[in-house]
């Protein structure tokens, strides 16, 4: 536990309103949205960059170790507390420091909820393009740590594509800014780029100058059904490999249909629908047809059910019932989900998922996966009761070969959850050992005595 001067410290610098070391409220900040608890020894709610900078000298001084936290969302484990650490929330940041339509830029804490940034920058005109799934309650802060995305990623890019400049604290408590408020800038090393996606283990970052990009006129759906899993992923290889860019483009597989299907979000789909993708393309309003009509010429071929599409609000709104009643749908399988985030190249997706049903099946499990198509980035659910631990076994077995898979197509352990505690041990099989030991110095560079989100990202 905190020694009584480290506590005394904290509660000097934030506040003892700031400041919580009770049972319920360590209970609370104990996980994340993976099932493993690990209760911090106090929970501390900065309001502002100078309390961090406070927070981060004090942990320093005493060798306290630090896990950041947003909104808990994430599902790797990037926000578990280490054994005797502190969590750092910074959900009472909340503040839009600046918002400038003239030069298409915005400045806000760590706090901030991401869709309020979309949100703002729509009032003028503009909009903020990564949008992860969380996207009406995640922070802002997260979002940075694990270079999180969403279905807009296959044309606009992820969130560190978006970051112009970050104000961060180092693990020795040292205030760092990066970046600039230009689109373009080589000055010195890009820290930025470094720091978005390093899971809170170099720095805590405080603020974010982030782009924005104009809104498109207008948007338009294609709802596009095939009769298994390996024509529409052949599909997607084609509209990928063709002019139009589509703004999102989403997959669902064969189990994923069925888990809706009790909802009543399937009853309009076509009979023998094995496999679903939603595409959507943005743009001009006059071009936007255009668009459309290319990517139902790329999506057309064998094993085509049936496909519909949606120029108005709710005609899209109703094309999208069947994927957004999924993550309900899924819940009802088993009470636990085992949550995957890999990435392949695209032309090696449809590979990926026959390997993930013939293990599926080997291993006789319940697994669904759905995700950014047109990025290769699949989501892998292992729906499974935690109370059986045979299920259990096999699970965790059915697990790991689906990533050596993925590695073996030439993929990558994570596209936007991150590594976390979760995925480390794997880490060693993607990385080379020269590479890893670059990164490990640069941490210390960054955190010298190791305090900031220790147990996460590399493997021990």
């Amino acid at each position: 536990m905190l020694s009584d001067r480290a506590l005394a410290a904290f509660r000097s610098a934030l506040g003892a309103d700031r400041v919580f070391d009770d049972a319920a409220t360590r209970a609370v900040y104990a996980c994340d949205e993976t099932p493993r608890r690990v209760e911090p020894d106090a929970v501390l709610f900065p309001t502002s960059h100078d309390e961090v900078v406070a927070l981060a000298r004090i942990a320093f001084e005493h060798r306290i170790a630090l896990t950041p936290r947003g909104a808990g969302s994430g599902n790797v484990g990037g926000a578990l507390p280490a054994p005797g650490s502190v969590v750092v929330s910074f959900e009472c940041m909340r503040r839009v420091l600046e918002f400038d339509p003239a030069n298409r830029l915005i400045v806000v804490e760590a706090g901030v909820v991401t869709g309020e940034i979309d949100r703002i920058a729509r009032s003028a005109g503009l909009f903020y393009p990564p949008d992860p799934g969380s996207s009406t309650y995640c922070r802002i802060g997260g979002n940075l740590a694990m270079n999180a995305a969403g279905p807009r990623a296959v044309k606009y890019g992820v969130t560190r594509d978006y970051v112009l400049g970050l104000r961060a604290v180092t693990g020795s408590g040292q205030e760092i800014r990066t970046g600039c408020r230009t689109t373009k800038g080589v000055t010195g090393y890009d820290l930025s780029r470094l720091l978005v996606g390093s899971g809170g283990t170099l720095a805590l970052i405080t603020e974010a100058t982030l782009k924005l990009l104009p809104a498109p006129e207008a948007v338009a759906t294609l709802r596009v059904c095939f009769n298994s899993n390996r024509a529409a992923l052949d599909a997607v290889s084609r509209v990928m490999q063709q002019a139009v860019v589509p703004c999102a483009l989403e997959f669902m597989d064969h189990r994923a249909i069925d888990a809706i299907r009790p909802t009543g979000a399937a009853d309009d789909l076509p009979p023998g629908t094995r496999a679903l993708l939603m595409v959507e393309a943005d743009g001009a309003a006059e071009d936007v047809p255009r668009q459309i009509a290319a990517l139902e010429q790329a999506l057309a071929g064998d094993g085509l059910l049936g496909m519909k599409s949606g120029f108005e609000r709710d005609e899209i709104t109703l094309l999208w019932t069947a994927r957004k009643s999924l993550s309900h749908a899924v819940k009802q399988i088993a009470p636990l989900k085992i949550n995957e985030d890999v990435v392949v190249p695209v032309s090696q997706l449809a590979d990926l998922v026959d390997f993930i049903d013939h293990t599926a099946h080997a291993h006789r499990l319940a697994v669904v996966s759905f995700g950014h198509a047109g990025n290769g980035n699949l989501h892998v659910n292992l729906m499974v009761h935690p109370d059986d631990a045979d299920e259990m076994e096999r699970a965790h077995l059915a697990h790991d070969a689906i990533l050596l898979r993925v590695l073996a197509l030439g993929g990558t352990l994570s596209g936007e959850h991150g590594i976390g505690t979760e995925k480390r041990r794997f880490v060693d099989r993607e990385i080379d050992p020269p590479t890893l030991d670059l990164m490990r110095a640069i941490k210390l560079q960054f955190d010298p005595h190791g305090l900031l989100n220790p147990g996460k990202l590399f493997p021990d």
